[in-house]
């Protein structure tokens, strides 16, 4: 299948429309960690830096069914020396590279604990008794592996996801709040702030390979929740949130209109917008053998495709039609040329953040930042918002048009109050219409075999819209996706006693079902699912799911 144009002149757009990437005059990002006290070195080197062709040997010959386990393998003895026994055997008949991986390193191993799920606890039990399930500390964090060490105790998602994901533990750390788990709270803040005091950003999950990209900015949400809790002022978070702030703006100031740099675009009018990205151009290391058959179907450079792939696993949609050509497959994928209306709405949240603490301090930045947050909103609004649809779509700044397809992250302007109220309620009977479903709201209109497509449903999508929806007034529809998604998980929960990654939205005869497609197995647990069915359990008392057991009907 042949791609579409690329770039604007490609697509016959105007000269006014093009965007051309720039290089930072900054330099490559180059990450060099500090050490707190207490808490160990980092290794500098991702598991495919460190190991070399010994890792692509590993990967390509499929040693292990998931690519995410060597990444995850913790060495024997010393790396360097690991690498000189390959590199002195491989080539001797009969060498068994299997063998020798195990020979040389531990193998992660998905935890089976002593927890035993009581089929006779109710669904708000059985999640206040996974989070010391999910709980890892920072004396198990093992020597040279590609394991980033962490000061305070954390909850991490569960299954294959061994180690703490960012904007996961937004969502994970509503339900902390709501199972009365301060003291993890705490140290979850305390090991967020370390991250970004650390490495100037807090990475896509805390492991070497994920350095050289983030997530979605919610440290900004992270902060509220904390303030709110008791945990920390929000003023304490000043110096991180700048952090953040700068590491999503690094190449901003050089660029002219018409110029891109890393995340960030400006636009021809001199608007500045955000997209994803990673500073590397290879194969993602925990899904290498994949991107590697993805790049091979395509007609494109392949360090164009691992960008791309790369930079959706920075959205956290990773992966879904909302970063492919319409109608094309994983192969077409083009995140980089697309300015997200989520990821914009959290960096107008941070602005505003920024500006308002800023000003608390008596910092003179404060009005640039409330300027940044204004010319944000008014860019969103220009380029996104579509009144005739009553819905904000993603900007692809290379074609110079929006997106067509709607998706779930058009509620984000009403969570981070970048919405007026009438576009709150055009959105409302457009979501209504389009995008709920059964079991909760759709992520996209698209069944496409991606896991962020339907008929799959995520929890912190629920959250955010039930969150933006109520905040603006349309508290019916908010009642009704929390219903549908809590009826959802509950069904689940009492014919298998469990809580999982994703959801299908529409339920087969026998009753609601885990959801599918993606690169791994459906994976139990979960932290974000745990927790905002923990937090919406607390705001819907009265709710079914409360008091919903394993085993029973209905």
């Amino acid at each position: 299948m042949k791609n579409r144009p690329r770039t604007a002149a490609a697509a016959g757009l105007p000269h006014a429309g093009r965007v051309r990437e720039v290089a930072d005059r900054t330099g490559g990002h180059h990450v060099v960690p500090h050490r707190l006290q207490g808490c160990p070195h980092a290794d500098p080197l991702t598991p495919a830096d460190r190991y070399q062709d010994l890792f692509v040997a590993v990967q390509t010959a499929r040693v292990f069914d998931d690519s995410k386990t060597f990444t995850d393998a913790m060495p024997r003895q010393d790396p360097a020396a690991i690498l000189a026994a390959y590199r002195a055997r491989a080539g001797a008949a009969g060498f068994d590279l299997a063998a020798f991986v195990r020979e040389h390193f531990t193998l992660p191993q998905v935890p089976r604990s002593s927890y035993v799920s009581d089929r006779a606890q109710t669904l708000g039990d059985h999640i206040d008794g996974l989070w010391e399930v999910l709980t890892r500390h920072p004396s198990a964090h093992p020597p040279q592996g590609s394991l980033l060490p962490l000061p305070h105790a954390y909850v991490v998602p569960g299954g294959r996801f061994a180690e703490l994901y960012y904007w996961d533990s937004y969502f994970t750390m509503l339900g902390l709040a709501a199972s009365g788990r301060h003291g993890l709270l705490h140290g979850m803040a305390a090991n967020f702030s370390y991250l970004l005091d650390t490495y100037g950003v807090i990475p896509n999950g805390t492991r070497t390979y994920y350095l050289s990209r983030s997530q979605p900015p919610v440290f900004a949400l992270m902060v509220e929740l904390f303030e709110d809790h008791g945990v920390q002022p929000e003023l304490a978070y000043l110096p991180q949130l700048r952090k953040e702030h700068a590491f999503w703006m690094r190449g901003a100031e050089h660029l002219a209109p018409g110029q891109a740099c890393r995340r960030v675009v400006r636009l021809a009018d001199g608007s500045l917008l955000n997209r994803y990205w990673d500073e590397r151009d290879t194969p993602r290391e925990e899904a290498y053998i994949e991107d590697v058959a993805t790049a091979a179907s395509s007609s494109r450079p392949a360090p164009e495709v691992y960008r791309d792939l790369r930079a959706a696993a920075e959205s956290g949609w990773d992966f879904s039609s909302r970063w492919q050509d319409p109608g094309g497959g994983l192969e077409t994928v083009r995140t980089t040329a697309i300015l997200p209306v989520d990821l914009n709405c959290l960096l107008y949240k941070l602005e505003t953040k920024l500006a308002e603490l800023a000003a608390a301090a008596g910092d003179p930045d404060a009005p640039d930042f409330l300027a940044r947050a204004r010319a944000r909103r008014g860019a969103i609004d220009r380029l996104m918002w579509n009144e005739a649809a009553g819905a904000w779509f993603d900007f692809d700044w290379q074609r110079h048009c929006p997106r067509a397809g709607l998706t779930a992250a058009t509620v984000m302007p009403l969570y981070v109050d970048a919405a007026s109220p009438a576009q709150a309620a055009l959105l409302a009977r457009t979501v209504a219409a389009r995008l709920l479903l059964p079991g909760g709201i759709a992520t996209t209109e698209r069944i496409s075999g991606e896991q962020w497509d339907q008929p799959n449903g995520w929890a912190p999508l629920q959250w955010l819209a039930i969150g933006g929806f109520a905040r603006h007034g349309q508290h019916a529809l908010a009642r009704e996706i929390a219903h549908r998604w809590l009826h959802t998980v509950a069904s689940l929960y009492r014919r298998e006693c469990k809580l999982v990654e994703k959801y299908a939205l529409r339920p087969a005869p026998h009753g609601a079902v885990g959801g599918g497609g993606g690169e791994y197995p459906l994976q139990d647990g979960f932290g974000w699912t745990n927790g905002v069915v923990r937090r919406l359990m607390a705001q819907h008392p009265v709710h079914a799911a409360c008091t919903s057991r394993a085993g029973e009907h209905g």
